[in-house]
Formats: C-alpha cells, structure tokens, sequence
C-alpha cells in the first residue's frame, strides 16, 4: 500500500499487469492462442515421462487454456490461479478439472504430490527466487518444472512492425512482447535461477478473423492497465495498419513457444 512518502505504481508496474486480466477472463479465454500438439511432445521428450497418467500442478491456469490440453493428454491435472475473474470462469467451463486458489510463490500444495508443475504463460508473474523452490518442494524427485510463453516469432516483418508501434504507442519497454519477459532478451536469464534447464523453441501460427486477432491483442495487459480510451484509439490505428498487409481480413498470427524444463532432484 503506498504511503504519503511513496507514489503510486504507474499503470504499467508489475502488480496492476499481474491482476488486469481479470476483469476481461470470458475475452482472454475466446481470443488468446491456445499451443500446439508439439510443445507437449516437447515437454515430454525433455523430461523423460509421458503427462499420461502423470499428477500435474498448472501453475497460473487463468482460463485453463493449458490446463485442458495437459487434461487432453491424460494428465491428472489441478490447477492453481491467484485471480477471481479468471477463477470464476475456469470452474464455469472446466467443471471436470479441480482448480484451487493460490500462487506460485507458495503453493498450497503438499509436498512431493507432482511430478509436473507447469507455467504456461505465467512463470514472470512470479518470484522466482521463491517460485523456484516451490516447484521444487511439490514436486517428486526426478520430476518436471515446464515454463512456456507463446512469444511473437522473430524474423516476421509484419510482427516486427506491430510490436514496434505498440512500443511507441504505450512508451513501454515491456509493451513489445505483452505479457511475457522482455522483448530481445533470453528467457530463461531471469525465469530459472539454476542452469540445469534444457530449451526447446517450437514454432507455430494460427489463422483467425481480424476481430480476433485484435481482442486478442486488447485483452494483454499493456493495454488493459492504461485505459479504454487510449487502448481503443490505438487498436482503431492498428486495424487500419493490418488491412493494408491482410486486405481478406484474416491475420496470420506466428508464434514461437519458448519452452524452458528444469528437473527437480
């Protein structure tokens, strides 16, 4: 709480980003890309162990996007999500899957009851100094700590051009790659503290309506922390920019999935 000597945070700071999404859950879980059957091939190829039949912990479930492919998998899955909106909305249309309150800072979760504990979009929403040996403490020896963001793909000019006026538009280092670790940085510098991980970066894309592909976009957090107003004037600009590269009105969405796997002790 900010005292008469300390300013509030500005509305791009850690915590107001953290806690935007809940009132836009119905939009996030409609809109955001959803990850590729490969990264769970990957996932499982890095730790050693199929998630059929595996316990896993998804940490930061939100919506439960991830939460429902591990499910799909044959995975013994529960979820954990700090948030009431995105809470809300996992229970309403995951009902088959438990979900519990709480955060990767401290699980509340006993000890060595995992053999997955999965990150999907969430890990930089943590402490890592603190996450690290949370995982590490639910999880059973020789288990799998799997952190993963669907990042804008390098290398595709148009992705270039977008997340370059979203920089300028908003000011905001952090504004180039919404939602995940900074744009132009490796990773895993800061997601994990140990360098016994091993990285994979799975490559996929995604066709959708233009709609889409700007909801999407409203519904990370630059955006939603810096006013209706402002967000609806750049997309209204942004529409105009897509259209000149994608005049049908579908948007080739690229991504490549970063996919960090440490295994615990």
């Amino acid at each position: 709480m900010a005292t008469s000597t300390t300013p509030d945070p500005p509305p791009s700071s850690h915590p107001s980003r953290a806690h935007s999404f809940n009132a836009v859950a119905a939009q996030y879980a409609a809109n955001r890309p959803s990850y590729p059957p490969a990264l769970f091939d990957a996932i499982e190829e890095l730790a050693g162990r199929r998630l059929a039949g595996a316990r896993v912990v998804d940490v930061g479930a939100g919506t439960g996007i991830a939460t429902a492919l591990l499910h799909d998998r044959g995975a013994d899955v529960v979820g954990v999500e700090p948030g009431d909106g995105m809470s809300a909305h996992f229970h309403r249309t995951r009902p088959g899957i438990p979900i519990v309150r709480g955060d990767g800072n401290a699980l509340p979760l006993t000890d060595a009851c995992a053999d997955f504990v999965t990150y999907a979009q969430a890990w930089h929403w943590t402490d890592p100094n603190r996450a690290l040996p949370e995982a590490f403490r639910v999880l059973r020896p020789g288990g799998a700590l799997a952190l993963w963001w669907n990042r804008d793909a390098e290398g595709v000019p148009w992705v270039a051009a977008q997340a370059e006026r979203i920089r300028q538009h908003y000011g905001d280092p952090l504004a180039v790659h919404p939602d995940t670790p900074n744009s132009g940085t490796d990773p895993s510098a800061r997601a994990v503290p140990t360098p016994d991980y091993a990285r994979r970066v799975v490559r996929w894309s995604r066709r959708v309506p233009l709609d889409t592909h700007l909801a999407n976009l409203a519904s990370h957090s630059i955006l939603l922390v810096n006013g209706a107003d402002r967000s609806a004037a750049f997309l209204t600009e942004e529409r105009r920019h897509l259209l000149r590269v994608f005049p049908d009105g579908h948007v080739d969405e690229v991504y490549d999935v970063d996919l960090l796997v440490a295994t615990a002790p």
